[in-house]
């Protein structure tokens, strides 16, 4: 192919020749259907994933606009000149490359696209110039386009250009909280809060969610072979966290040094690195008894049963609908796999269907009588109660709404006023456990725990003021309970733990004070606390590594005029400075952000940044910032610019 198209360049044909003018028309015909049929292939897509939901529709229905001129192409009355058809082959790369982005928010892991959103930002950025740049040179005149549709072409060009420069989508919130869950190390008790917020923002709270995005993180992994390890150990991590609140199975998969394969497969072989065309889409491990289904893939018999029988009819690889259910062995590739286990000593897992089932569990039984121990008259029943149910309420959703069911939320509100710290300390870590469940937040907050929880964050022990912090910051999802928060005067409380806590407590703190910071009222009762001192104490103190989260909560705070105010002094704006030219890439990214915020809405600002060299870096982060700080420098030299002129 590259031969033929070499040849095209170099040798030109004799212009009289109707066997040459034959090829170049036919030529451009294939090319032409080759776009429709691209055009049409994105119009099947489903839903796109939420963090790329908006830029993903954007480009999709770009893709449907350019369909009108493909029909009018395809009409050609004379034979395309080769200019036309370069012209239609790069227009053609440039929609294959569109295509493949969309297809990746359509069907790739939404853990994956959340954590790298900025690398796939920067993909639809490429996208955009590469379509601009296709558009920039059409051979009208020689295609024998019509002046109507060359006037279409100018605005799809104009369009393509503005959407180049102002693609920008980043959630605030849903940025904050992967940081929070992919910077901490320890997987501890208290993450769950920002972990169930996570599920909801990326829609994988149901058992069906999980399922096709385990097939879709099995894809990644594959096409990964090893490479990224520490990218896609963290996305497994985060994925199996879903999985236990959900009550599932985790998806065990270990790294050596070069490949990624599940973990029971190690028990049986360290050495071999196992075909991946070997292992089922959805277990990723080796196929005993493997079956092609309607759509053409291969899966585990018992796999794919258990996904058709949750009610699913499409393809758990392409998410195709399937036009029947029925499973075909698949034979061929039973005996390679059967050859390449015998050649290489390696014992496949014996199938038992049996293993999959579940049983009753003992907890129904056991809860219960634990919750009748949380009002027993003495103290140490009580206690044991409480922390046997602090321990179950982490395990799994059911048991979090056994406890509920059976009434255990009001007693372990009363055992929050008893004066013992280690009872209390239970307490409010089971509250914080069964806080997961959408339902108990609001029994939590209708049975008063607000205020008492407050008390234990100002009062209790220093475990116990982390987990009270996180225990608030779960409650905190709903609307209504942020305001509970900030009325019960939790926000000082918070503030105090983010100045004088552990280096956990603070991470706590910071994380509630995010999200009670989404609400105007509670903006001014944080800055009244004093919390504006509190993150100029983060950003200085490094060491904390909480720079970020101190940056995206002073970003929420200057959007009032308090906050401007009070972040506008001269140490902060210098300090702000200072994170734009030694600062990481997120680091400069937030610190502009608040920047241009300040320097919006007072020229005077602008003059202090400027006085401490902050233009400078905004030259650098403009030339080499994320595609996110770039645009916040342009901004602020925008305003500079301005400024100047009058």
């Amino acid at each position: 192919m590259e031969e033929t198209e070499e040849r095209e360049e170099n040798v030109e044909p004799e212009p009289n020749n109707p066997e040459n003018e034959n090829e170049e028309e036919c030529n451009a015909v294939v090319v032409v259907e080759e776009i429709q049929g691209l055009i049409e292939s994105v119009v099947q897509f489903g839903e796109y994933r939420r963090t790329q939901r908006k830029e993903s529709h954007n480009l999709a229905r770009r893709f449907k606009h350019m369909l009108p001129l493909m029909e009018d192409l395809r009409d050609l009355c004379h034979p395309a000149p080769r200019k036309g058809v370069v012209w239609l082959k790069n227009l053609r790369d440039a929609l294959f490359f569109a295509r493949e982005l969309l297809k990746l928010c359509s069907q790739g892991s939404k853990i994956h696209l959340a954590w790298e959103g900025e690398m796939v930002m920067i993909k639809f950025q490429k996208v955009y110039e590469k379509l601009s740049q296709a558009f920039d040179g059409v051979p009208c005149d020689e295609l024998g386009i019509s002046d109507e549709v060359k006037e279409q072409l100018e605005l799809m060009h104009v369009q393509l250009r503005r959407a180049r420069r102002r693609t920008d989508t980043q959630d605030i919130e849903l940025a904050m909280d992967m940081m929070v869950v992919f910077s901490d190390e320890d997987d501890r008790n208290a993450d769950s809060a920002i972990i169930e917020r996570l599920a909801k923002k990326l829609e994988l709270r149901s058992v069906e969610d999980l399922e096709v995005e385990t097939v879709a993180v099995g894809n990644l992994v594959r096409e990964r072979k090893g490479k990224q390890s520490e990218s896609t150990k963290k996305i497994i991590d985060l994925l199996n966290r879903f999985k236990r609140t959900a009550g599932m199975e985790e998806t065990d998969v270990v790294f050596d040094d070069d490949h990624a394969m599940p973990n029971k497969m190690l028990g049986r072989s360290t050495s071999l690195v196992i075909p991946h065309e070997f292992l089922c889409p959805i277990t990723l491990e080796i196929m005993s008894d493997p079956v092609i289904i309607a759509s053409g893939q291969t899966y585990e018999r018992e796999s794919i049963e258990k996904w058709f029988k949750s009610n699913h009819k499409t393809c758990p690889k392409t998410r195709q609908p399937l036009e029947h259910l029925q499973l075909a062995p698949n034979c061929a590739l039973r005996n390679l796999i059967a050859e390449w286990c015998e050649n290489n000593n390696f014992k496949l897992p014996k199938i038992c269907s049996s293993c999959q089932e579940t049983t009753p569990t003992e907890n129904q039984e056991e809860i219960p009588c634990l919750v009748e121990s949380l009002s027993s008259i003495n103290l140490e029943h009580q206690r044991k109660a409480v922390e046997r149910i602090r321990l179950l309420s982490k395990e799994n959703s059911e048991n979090r709404i056994l406890v509920a069911e059976n009434g255990g939320i009001p007693p372990l509100v009363q055992i929050l006023s008893y004066p013992d710290s280690k009872i209390k300390e239970h307490a409010v870590t089971a509250l914080l456990n069964l806080s997961i469940d959408e339902a108990n937040k609001k029994l939590i907050s209708k049975e008063g725990a607000i205020p008492a929880i407050i008390e234990v964050l100002e009062n209790g022990s220093i475990v116990a003021k982390e987990n009270s912090a996180a225990a608030l910051f779960s409650l905190s999802m709903i609307d209504e309970n942020k305001e509970v928060v900030g009325m019960s005067n939790g926000i000082p409380a918070l503030v105090n733990l983010l100045q004088n806590g552990t280096v956990r407590g603070k991470k706590d703190a910071a994380t509630a004070l995010f999200s009670l910071s989404l609400t105007h009222a509670n903006k001014e009762r944080a800055i009244k606390a004093g919390i504006v001192t509190a993150l100029l104490q983060l950003l200085k103190d490094k060491n904390l590594g909480m720079i970020d989260e101190a940056l995206s909560i002073l970003l929420l705070l200057v959007l009032t005029p308090e906050g401007r105010h009070e972040v506008g002094q001269l140490s902060f704006i210098e300090t702000l400075v200072e994170f734009t030219r030694e600062g990481t890439p997120k680091n400069k990214e937030c610190a502009a952000s608040v920047l241009l915020e300040l320097c919006s809405s007072n020229s005077s600002f602008t003059l202090a940044a400027l006085q401490f060299g902050v233009y400078e870096h905004l030259i650098e982060i403009k030339e080499s910032g994320t595609n996110r700080a770039q645009r916040k420098a342009n901004a602020i030299l925008d305003l500079i610019k301005r400024s100047e002129q009058i």
